[in-house]
């Protein structure tokens, strides 16, 4: 399951998404710290596609693919060094496969800002730091233990050294360690760090709802959007508060709701479409009288790594796998059509998976 982790400044706005995208009751308070311990919330990701498969193969039931959130408390400069609980916060954000900071972009002198004052880019930057400090004190101590370890110069310290090194390089000019390149064997060695600078990163800027019809009027967003594109980030336009709305009605109210602001998605799919984009996954089908089922994969997975997703024993013992694509499907409208029409295939070892590939795997263990 996809984790991704909402985080930000006190008061910016989070909690109040959390609540809208996964209709919790997270404490939504206006103070710092409201939220110590990280709410998790699951959402079920929508797709279009398992409708009509659902109305194709009308099986017992229907599983959508899940979508983890998990709001961590508002952080603070200073965080990396334990200021408000810090390095706990920090410790919950290293867990999580994608980071959503929430930036906000609004002006109400009801809600106090723990800064004082709205600026987005002096937000984002703050949080920054916070992350970089946090992981350039990893990375010391990491480097400071690969001593000995050189001295025998084994290619895994060799590896690690690289890796870190240039990392830290990276930290203490005050860039992102998330572009670099590393050679496969480099990422390895470092991938059980969990190093917060380099997870995937989308701002979602947190706007008003008078915003919402016409965003660019926003200096503040303007602000997050320009600087976002020099740092190649994703930003989303969600109004937290009509989040919150939105996830009160029911779906075919939704969709009237949404057209009423010119939005063709809410910010909770906007976040998760791009948050797929970011980390490069896709979703392939399981269709039956038994059950439909979407399935996460990660571009580029063959089709035994994706039979493994289902179960390690159909990794173990894959032998084919009947594919037929979505489009064709749709086109030919049933499965016993598109199989005559030879669209139904039978896949080995090497088959690259495509988004929206409906599998059938057959396995012997």
């Amino acid at each position: 399951m996809l984790r991704a982790g909402i985080i930000g400044l006190p008061n910016v706005g989070k909690s109040t998404l959390f609540n809208a995208i996964t209709k919790a009751e997270a404490l939504a308070a206006n103070y710092p710290f409201a939220t110590i311990e990280p709410n998790v919330g699951v959402v079920y990701v929508q797709d279009a596609r398992l409708n009509e498969l659902e109305r194709i193969y009308k099986p017992k039931k229907v599983v959508p693919t899940a979508y983890e959130f998990i709001d961590i408390a508002g952080l603070v400069r200073g965080a990396s060094k334990g200021e408000g609980l810090g390095n706990q916060f920090l410790s919950h954000i290293r867990e999580v496969d994608a980071i959503c900071q929430v930036v906000r972009c609004f002006d109400n002198n009801q809600i106090t800002h723990v800064e004082g004052s709205i600026d987005p880019i002096r937000d984002i930057e703050t949080i920054q730091i916070e992350l970089s400090l946090a992981d350039l004190e990893s990375v010391e101590k990491r480097l400071s233990r690969l001593d000995k370890k050189m001295k025998a110069k084994t290619k895994d310290a060799i590896d690690e050294f690289n890796a870190l090194t240039k990392i830290k390089e990276a930290l203490d000019q005050n860039l992102s360690p998330r572009h670099l390149e590393f050679s496969e064997e480099e990422l390895k060695t470092i991938k059980h760090f969990n190093l917060l600078t380099m997870k995937p990163m989308i701002y979602i800027a947190n706007v008003s709802e008078d915003d919402l019809h016409h965003p660019h009027e926003n200096r503040h967003y303007q602000k997050i959007t320009a600087y976002a594109k020099e740092k190649h980030i994703d930003v989303v336009l969600i109004s937290a508060q009509v989040e919150m709305e939105i996830a009160s009605l029911e779906p075919e109210e939704q969709l009237t709701f949404l057209e009423a602001y010119g939005l063709k998605k809410s910010g909770l799919n906007e976040v998760i479409e791009k948050s797929y984009e970011l980390l490069g996954l896709k979703t392939y089908f399981t269709a039956g009288e038994p059950e439909v089922r979407a399935w996460t994969f990660t571009n580029g997975m063959k089709a035994p790594q994706c039979a493994g997703i289902i179960h390690s024993d159909f990794e173990r013992g894959f032998i084919k796998a009947e594919t037929l694509a979505y489009d064709d499907l749709m086109k030919y409208k049933t499965p016993q059509a598109a199989k005559e029409n030879g669209r139904v295939r039978l896949e080995g070892k090497d088959y690259v998976v495509k988004d929206g590939d409906i599998m059938l795997f057959r396995f012997n263990v």
